[in-house]
């Protein structure tokens, strides 16, 4: 579990929460359940307008990396790749057939198989590369459709708040009623602005961030292969690989 994805939830909402106790509030006067309806209902419709089934299905189904995801060890990557290296160099690529199915990733399942079949070094690059270019894709769809989220619903509160002035405005005779218009106005606007700044554009952000280090894992393995394809031992694979991963942190932290 990422427990800075569980905390960071908890401790923005607490801290909102305390700070509005401390201003002699309570939890209560945010519970509106009016300014609910009209702040996520008005954003899970723009969402929904926005996006097809097959995005938003892959958005659900992304979150739960926001909180648990692939953890990416690149020593035991190395390791692993380094151990095919070995053995297809005492033994011949087609040794790796029967090895392949065991291996920790089906990115590395597919290369060593194309390998252990002859496959042509360049086809093997493109039919690796597609597999992570498709799985881009549908992680940016994922972030594209928490970002949206987080931007369409500080406009809904706003949308929450006329909403309630106006109620206040055909109830100014009635002073019993200006109270819940006023406070589906101000909590509305709460609603949106919390759920942007707290939730949707940071699980957007997290998406994107975890799977930096799964792509940078994905063109190891890519490299990885295409090293032991090209019957190139496995100490310079080793050393190739480390290089590898030391430059692109090192790209990473200039950019």
């Amino acid at each position: 579990m990422d427990f800075t994805s569980l905390v960071g939830v908890f401790f923005g909402i607490v801290c909102i929460l305390i700070g509005q106790a401390l201003e002699g509030g309570n939890v209560g006067q945010l519970l509106q359940i009016t300014a609910a309806f009209i702040v996520f209902g008005g954003t899970g419709g723009a969402v929904l307008l926005s996006f097809s089934v097959e995005e938003l299905k892959n958005a659900l189904l992304l979150l739960k990396d926001v909180f648990f995801g692939e953890k990416v060890d690149f020593e035991e990557l190395i390791a692993e790749i380094i151990k095919f290296a070995t053995k297809a160099r005492r033994e011949g690529a087609i040794s790796l057939e029967k090895e392949a199915r065991n291996a920790s990733d089906t990115l590395m399942v597919m290369g060593l198989e194309a390998v252990a079949d002859g496959t042509d070094p360049a086809l093997v690059r493109q039919m690796m590369e597609t597999q992570i270019a498709v799985l881009e894709e549908k992680v940016g769809g994922a972030a594209k459709v928490w970002e949206s989220a987080g931007g369409f619903s500080p406009t809904i509160g706003i949308i929450g708040a006329v909403l309630g002035l106006i109620q206040v405005m055909q109830n100014l005779s009635d002073p019993s009623k200006l109270g819940a218009g006023i406070a589906v106005a101000f909590v509305a606007t709460v609603y949106g602005v919390g759920a942007a700044n707290l939730i949707f554009i940071p699980f957007s952000t997290k998406l994107k961030t975890k799977y930096k280090k799964v792509f940078l894992k994905k063109e190891v393995i890519v490299e990885g292969i295409l090293s032991i394809q090209a019957g190139e031992s496995p100490a310079l694979i080793e050393r190739k690989l480390m290089s590898y991963i030391l430059d692109s942190h090192m790209r990473e932290e200039t950019l």
